[in-house]
């Protein structure tokens, strides 16, 4: 059996038979492009679950906060209408000045135990705002009693925000909040 060839009329084979370079750099350049977006996909994916990790560990610091008001009752059910705490990067001011004394020891088998509501108070946030310090850093809270509403804790953060494409600022910092109410 003869083999046939695809032949032009000079006997030469013709360029129909395969791919041409041209064709393979366009392939390439289609395969480049597809990977560029897949990797800008990746990187957006990975600055997501920092964000993510940084809401998570502001929603832990405001429920662990919940509990020890939850705990004292005593104290956080009586405070005065209007009563204000905030934590400005570890600077303590409070309409309850005994609140931003730190030197209360109210620990099993610390100075001041068993230590009064107001002292236990104290102890906690100051705790809580070293805590909150050490894992949000740049981070400040407020926390906001009304006796008959309720209080609230808000918190505030920095972090870097990720650009998706040219139109947006990458690596500007944003100011997200995590805030949550809590009835004592």
């Amino acid at each position: 059996m003869k083999q046939t060839r695809h032949c032009r009329e000079n006997g030469r084979p013709s360029r129909a038979a395969g791919f041409t370079l041209v064709e393979v750099l366009v392939a390439l350049i289609i395969i480049a492009v597809g990977m560029l977006g897949l990797a800008k996909i990746q990187a957006l994916a990975y600055a997501s679950t920092g964000i993510a990790g940084s809401q998570s560990l502001a929603a832990l610091q405001a429920s662990s906060l919940v509990s020890a008001m939850r705990a004292n009752r005593s104290y956080w059910s009586t405070v005065a209408n209007g009563f204000t705490f905030s934590n400005t990067g570890g600077t303590l001011a409070s309409s309850d000045n005994t609140l931003t004394t730190t030197t209360y020891a109210c620990a099993s088998g610390g100075a001041d135990a068993p230590c009064t509501p107001a002292h236990l108070a104290a102890y906690d946030l100051n705790a809580w705002s070293t805590a909150l310090t050490a894992v949000l850093p740049k981070s400040t809270a407020t926390i906001g009693c009304a006796t008959s509403a309720g209080c609230y804790i808000k918190i505030d953060w920095v972090e870097n925000n990720v650009n998706v494409n040219t139109q947006t600022q990458g690596n500007a910092l944003t100011a997200p909040t995590y805030t949550v109410f809590v009835v004592p």
